[in-house]
């Protein structure tokens, strides 16, 4: 396809196909990211105002909009829709397709046709799990994690959400895949192991959990599906199977794709804080070998979501264990991350205030982790709201505000735009309040005793269910002046510079938006990602 580089709108082609079709049969990476961008952020605004109407039926004893049934839909909606398709795949599926070429000096991605086939598979993924909503014998109500022998013998249409995370779990792998050769393959002249971008670290780590660990989640779905039509016994105790089983081999998968989504954030904050203090990355390797030590043992970890479940002691013991060994490598990014910081020419611009925001949130989300990490208190607060808040800390604190700081981060060199930086920083303020006011009431609620996932409370929980209903009002306020904002930039921003931030990684030397093959002329690497001489 011939192409018209236009420094204004690169999205313009000349070719074979225009408009729509210029875009569903590109095999850009570019424009497969920001596919995915325009995908994500509309499931994400879904889930979130499904979220939004779960709060308000909290907020008092009884029914209040919605009967039992309908909510159950809707919290296994929220969940389904916030972790497959927002949560795991967010920061992969945008920013690594955009930026990992552009970042290790190469054209695309290894396999573009197989990158515009993963794009297809997430969404014929997602639109199966709407129609999941619309078929068969009512509305899904297992929760996202699908537990059995619930979902089992429950008679609503659990097997086509089932088989919609499925397809999901095939873009994972084929993404990963893609990633992994691309960065073996591609580098450009001059960039070693050690003069990748620690974002590129982040996506390498998180690829080889893509591929390792899905297939396992996949197989289970698949059984569970089995198991509803055909009754093979093995998770349905009725047929002499184990629904422990399940549970072993869903949470082999689902806590790595904690890391999934995770070490491509703790990536960004590594790009974001060098460019804002002005100065290298303190600790490139230690950051970098962190990335690839809590993929390892972020494999064996999974056991800490069963402490109560009748696994063995001394199995307990040694998930226990790891779990605070898994903490490590977190804790030396942090200190590195500060370190950093400290003596650099800060300059506080929006994406440093979603990296301050971020470690502060995901500080206490990893904290209360330890909680849930110990056995004692585990037994206290576990399957209560003390899981929930802690759960949303870590997944919507961490990967949430980073995929915004992330968008606020490259987004001048995606779109050649720059937004409001008043407008941005009045709704990442409004963010953290409405994020704390929202989530952090649920740990004291979790801790006197109010069980998780419950239509109905006692009255004594009242005010903590009110204090977080009128979080989730300001949080939701803050994210869709978040993206108006952006998309009022789209149309109207200013023309954004090649470097607008002072960036010193491979993105920031070609024009904003990058051209369509990225570099004129192949790059050569003769210094570190961050040194400024």
């Amino acid at each position: 396809m011939e192409a018209t580089i236009n420094n204004e709108n690169f999205y313009q082609y000349k070719g074979k196909h225009k408009g729509i079709l210029g875009w569903l049969l590109t095999t850009d990476h570019k424009r497969i990211g920001i596919m995915y961008l325009a995908a994500m952020i509309t499931f994400f605004v879904v889930a979130m105002f499904i979220g939004f109407f779960m709060r308000l039926e909290l907020l008092t004893p009884g029914q209040t909009l919605m009967k039992p049934e309908v909510y159950n839909a809707l919290f296994t909606l929220h969940g389904v829709i916030m972790i497959f398709l927002f949560i795991v795949p967010g920061l992969p599926a945008v920013f690594g397709n955009f930026f990992l070429p552009i970042m290790i000096g190469a054209k695309d991605v290894s396999f573009p046709r197989l990158n515009l086939l993963s794009w297809y598979l997430y969404m014929a993924g997602a639109i199966l799990a709407v129609v999941s909503l619309f078929t068969g014998g009512g509305l899904p109500d297992t929760g996202w994690t699908f537990y059995v022998p619930y979902s089992i013998r429950s008679t609503s249409n659990v097997s086509t959400a089932l088989f919609a995370a499925f397809i999901l779990g095939f873009s994972s792998i084929v993404t990963g895949l893609n990633f992994i050769v691309t960065i073996h393959r591609l580098r450009c002249k001059g960039m070693t192991w050690f003069k990748m971008p620690l974002f590129v670290w982040g996506l390498y780590s998180t690829a080889w959990i893509q591929i390792l660990a899905t297939p396992v989640v996949g197989i289970t779905l698949l059984l569970v599906i089995f198991e509803r039509f055909f009754g093979i016994g093995v998770f349905d105790p009725a047929l002499g199977g184990d629904p422990i089983l399940f549970q072993h081999l869903f949470w082999i998968y689902s806590h790595p794709a904690v890391y999934i989504m995770i070490l491509p954030a703790m990536g960004l904050v590594s790009e974001i804080i060098p460019t804002f203090a002005k100065k290298t990355i303190f600790g490139y390797g230690p950051i970098a070998m962190s990335s690839l030590a809590i993929a390892f043992v972020g494999y064996l970890v999974w056991g800490h979501h069963m402490f109560t479940s009748g696994i063995s002691d001394t199995s307990r013991a040694i998930f226990s264990l790891l779990t605070f060994i898994v903490a490590i490598p977190s804790g030396i990014k942090i200190f590195n991350w500060i370190a950093t910081l400290y003596k650099g020419s800060i300059e506080v611009r929006t994406p440093l205030i979603f990296v301050m925001v971020f470690i502060f949130v995901f500080s206490i989300g990893g904290l209360t982790g330890l909680v849930l990490g110990s056995l004692n208190t585990d037994i206290h607060v576990t399957d209560t709201y003390y899981v929930v808040a802690h759960f949303h800390y870590v997944m919507f604190g961490g990967m949430g505000t980073l995929f915004f700081g992330g968008l606020h981060y490259w987004f001048p060199k995606m779109f050649g735009k720059m937004f409001n930086e008043k407008v941005a920083n009045f709704s990442v303020v409004l963010f953290m309040i409405g994020f704390n006011i929202l989530y952090f009431p649920m740990f004291i609620m979790g801790y006197l005793g109010m069980p998780r996932r419950y239509y109905d409370f006692l009255p004594e929980f009242q005010i903590y269910h009110q204090i977080s209903t009128i979080g989730s009002w300001v949080l939701v306020t803050a994210i869709l002046i978040m993206i108006i904002n952006l998309i009022v930039a789209l149309k109207n921003g200013k023309k954004a510079g090649s470097d607008p931030w002072g960036g010193t990684t491979l993105e920031w030397t070609i024009p904003s938006p990058p051209p369509l093959e990225n570099f004129d002329i192949e790059p050569e690497v003769t210094k570190g990602p961050y040194d400024r001489v």
